[in-house]
């Protein structure tokens, strides 16, 4: 017991840290970014924008090509080029990086059909009126898209908090590279414990603030 207490006291801080400074950096780009190309398959997509088939299909296949790849093999294909971009890819920003390929493709579909969700009906009628495209995506498009987006936002956290776990099986530091050198590696079952009870109370923390937020943009 008193080595488990002593391990947290020593380590937790920082892995907590490492999984956070991950987790906020590919969450800002996945968002970023990924609302982008969800916005640019909505609109190629939609045939009240600038429909167009060829651009679509493509962007949709490397969104599906880099999706289909399960983050531990997409982590391990990414080492090369994290290696090329910043040297050493087995720290916390080498981690950061793979996990923001991995949250633009997920959050583009998310956005996607967050915005394909908004009725046709009220496009149209912003049309006819003679809005153009910026101004039917900006007055009508994303306010009424929100509270997906929202929901959305809070997936990909949940999701990249369980991805940043992954990185720690190559040693990128988080509470993923804590648990497995500590609570696995050194059969310290209180370490593994403490970290399990960790992620499940931040998890519904931020799916709680998530749904509030949801509720409160739908009415």
């Amino acid at each position: 017991m008193d080595s488990t207490w002593q391990i947290l006291q020593e380590h937790l801080p920082q892995a907590l840290i490492d999984t956070a400074y991950m987790v906020v950096i590919s969450g800002v780009v996945g968002v970023v970014l990924g609302s982008l190309v969800g916005l640019l398959l909505y609109l190629t997509e939609n045939r009240l924008f600038h429909p167009n088939h060829v651009l679509n299909s493509v962007v949709g296949f490397i969104v599906n090509a880099i999706r289909s790849l399960p983050f531990l093999i997409l982590l391990v294909v990414l080492i090369p080029v994290v290696q090329a971009l910043i040297g050493d890819p087995y720290t916390p920003t080498g981690g950061a990086i793979a996990l923001s390929v991995s949250a633009v493709p997920y959050f583009a579909r998310i956005s996607e059909s967050a915005f394909s969700e908004v009725d046709d009906g009220i496009i149209e009628a912003c049309l006819s009126t003679g809005a153009t495209t910026r101004q039917v995506l900006t007055g009508a498009v994303l306010p009424q898209a929100r509270p997906s987006f929202v929901r959305g936002v809070v997936l990909m956290i949940i999701s990249l908090i369980g991805a940043s776990a992954m990185v720690g099986t190559i040693g990128a530091g988080g509470i993923g590279d804590m648990a497995i050198q500590y609570g696995y590696n050194r059969y310290e079952t209180g370490v593994l414990l403490v970290i399990v009870v960790i992620l499940i109370v931040l998890v519904q923390i931020i799916q709680w603030i998530g749904d509030r937020r949801a509720r409160h943009l739908t009415h």
